[in-house]
């Protein structure tokens, strides 16, 4: 049958990074998380390669024991397909394809979402993605969730393991933010409903007691002793009824009236059972290798974790889920249990509360009273309004009718008004790229969408590869199919975060980049040194982020504070067709300020940079566009 299933599915290649082994695990981690993730989901799709630091394949010899039943091929970088020289590992290609998956979050949803659609009986395989599917999704520079999880708990471990004895006396501040983190209310969907049934349970009496989990659970033969206070038993029933697909009992089910009565406000909080909530999802899968390596050196150090009481009962809770304990021994993982954790000496308690929330302190004032007019007001007297450099090529436009329908943004099934108005802000973006490109040159469309800037270059312009780069898979999919229509060879496409890519090339564009990813695309373009044609957009989504603070310039940090820069901000997202003439004039000279800021950054770093406001102004109501030369 799995032969059947596998005949299929188009095999796919995935490559992983390996720097180096240590006890049970690859690293670096995200390796050893991927191969998890397999073992567990006892996928078998891909094609695996481990792609070594060093030149020399032959140099570094990997355990067998630690690849579990998994076929791997050892390939060295320069091997590699060229659109998966341009990211970070993991990441996954389709043989011989150009349409290449990177980063581990998109790696490992795309592994699970793989597994499921060629076996649809592993229900519990798509649960790891959550509710809406949604799990690990927004990408690390705006979530800070995914952060911990995908890049801050990985490098911790991996520094924890290698610094020198004497700095690993304390624990690394990333470890003891997740203990926070699962100390944290638990909010989930309709879990108004759920908090009725825990008032109930408590106004009953009922004692706190581990139901029964399956024959996995009880495989040791005794029951686990849950140390700190022990959770409540309507969280646990709920999520392994879940996990083996039992039925949380009636008597949990039916609510007295008075406790429907009882105000929202009024219900009890729920625990932690797993690391985003109730239900074991992707982010356990990406945490237990993690956090299994830190236990595993913390405890032949000697030390005691008891400063880490909500850590150590996750642990040891994610044993007792189905298939944890067999897809950890296939990849060598000698799980620890918790009475050794606990046996040794003890220690003081850390003060968690000292533990900093990264984004936090800046972003506590987010909701603004007040109009933009005293901070526009201050600027002037500073001697800095919006101004717009003259268009280049006002009048210029591609002739639409007579190019192939899969190039026009039509085909992307969007009204035929908003089509129009979506082909005249391409003909700013390609008007103007096109006067800068050279033969041979690489141009990175970055937050592609569906591909309506990069699909145009990429027919115009074949003498250029046309790269890009969307986190949105289906987005990319359509992006994907229409370039195929069209027989183009000169572009490639990589579903990513930005983050992940790391590829040279000389022009990056972007049409309505969402809030920071601007930011992070002119970033990308300042590092490799590549000219910038970019249109933002949603500017009320602009905060300051583990990487970009706000104002940009050092100009605007001199006049302006953070919450004056976002009042504009705010105020710059009002330019909407149905909003009155004045309300649109403010909030577009909003735009030309906040972009203005943008533009001083950049000029700070030797480029030169226009703002101009695209042709004609009604295509968008989002309608300002960067050029910048370094």
């Amino acid at each position: 049958l799995r032969r059947k299933m596998k005949d299929s599915v188009a095999e796919e290649h995935l490559y992983l990074g390996f720097s180096h082994q240590y006890r049970d695990s690859i690293f670096p981690l995200h390796t050893s998380i991927s191969l998890f993730l397999l073992s567990y989901c006892d996928c078998k799709f891909f094609k695996v390669f481990l792609v070594p630091t060093g030149e020399n394949v032959d140099d570094q010899p990997v355990t067998k024991k630690l690849l579990g039943d998994l076929e791997v091929h050892l390939i060295s970088r320069r091997q590699l397909p060229v659109v998966v020289q341009s990211c970070c590992l993991p990441a996954v290609v389709v043989k011989d394809g150009k349409f290449c998956r990177a980063g581990l979050s998109v790696v490992l949803r795309h592994i699970i979402q793989k597994t499921y659609e060629a076996d649809p009986s592993k229900k519990d395989v798509l649960e790891l993605l959550g509710f809406k599917k949604t799990c690990l999704k927004a990408c690390a520079e705006v979530s800070q969730w995914t952060r911990l999880c995908e890049i801050s708990i990985p490098l911790a471990v991996e520094g924890f393991l290698s610094a020198s004895p004497e700095h690993c006396q304390t624990i690394p501040p990333d470890i003891l933010q997740l203990e926070r983190k699962l100390g944290e209310p638990v909010r989930v969907h309709n879990d108004d409903k759920i908090r009725r049934q825990k008032l109930q349970q408590q106004k009953a009496g009922a004692k706190a007691a581990v139901p029964v989990l399956g024959k996995e659970a009880t495989e040791e033969g005794k029951t686990v002793e849950m140390h700190e206070q022990p959770l409540p038993s309507l969280e646990l029933s709920i999520a392994f009824s879940k996990l083996l697909d039992q039925e949380v009992s009636d008597a949990i089910n039916r609510e007295a009236p008075h406790i429907r009565r009882t105000k929202t406000s009024d219900l009890p909080l729920l625990d932690h059972v797993f690391a985003e909530g109730l239900y074991f999802t992707l982010a356990d899968i990406v945490l237990l290798p993690c956090i299994h390596q830190f236990l595993v050196s913390s405890k032949k150090q000697g030390k005691n974790l008891v400063n880490l009481p909500l850590i150590s009962s996750w642990y040891q809770r994610v044993q007792k889920v189905p298939g944890v304990k067999k897809a950890a021994g296939k990849c060598n993982m000698e799980l620890l249990q918790l009475p050794d954790l606990m046996s040794t000496p003890e220690e003081e308690l850390q003060d968690l509360s000292s533990v900093p929330d990264e984004l936090e302190e800046e972003n506590e004032d987010s909701h603004f009273i007040g109009g933009p007019r005293p901070t526009m007001t201050k600027l002037m007297e500073n001697g800095i309004e919006a101004k717009f450099s003259p268009h280049p090529c006002p009048n210029w436009t591609l002739d639409w009718s007579n190019l192939p329908s899969a190039v026009s943004p039509g085909e992307g099934k969007m009204s035929r008004d908003r089509a129009l108005r979506k082909q005249q802000q391409l003909n700013n973006l390609v008007a103007v790229v096109t006067k800068l490109a050279k033969p041979g040159d690489v141009i990175v469309d970055f937050c592609s969408g569906g591909g309506h800037v990069g699909i145009v270059l990429a027919h115009m312009m074949p003498s250029c590869q046309v790269v890009l780069i969307e986190n949105k898979e289906l987005s990319l999919i359509r992006a994907k199919d229409r370039s195929d229509e069209l027989g183009l060879n000169n572009i490639s496409f990589i579903q990513a975060n930005l983050d992940y890519f790391n590829g040279t090339f000389n022009i990056g564009v972007a049409l309505h980049a969402c809030g920071v990813a601007t930011d992070m695309v002119i970033e990308h373009c300042i590092k490799a040194r590549a000219t910038f044609v970019i249109s933002p957009c949603c500017y009320g989504f602009i905060q300051n982020t583990v990487k970009f603070k706000y104002p940009r310039s050092h100009q605007f940090k001199e006049i302006l504070s953070y919450k004056e820069h976002m009042i504009l901000c705010r105020f710059a997202d009002q330019t909407a067709v149905q909003l009155p003439p004045e309300r649109r004039l403010i909030g577009k000279q909003c735009m030309g300020l906040v972009d203005l800021d943008r533009a001083r950054a950049a000029e700070e770093r030797n480029y030169s940079v226009q703002v101009i406001s695209m042709e004609p102004e009604s295509c968008s109501p989002k309608n300002n566009m960067f050029v910048g030369i370094p």
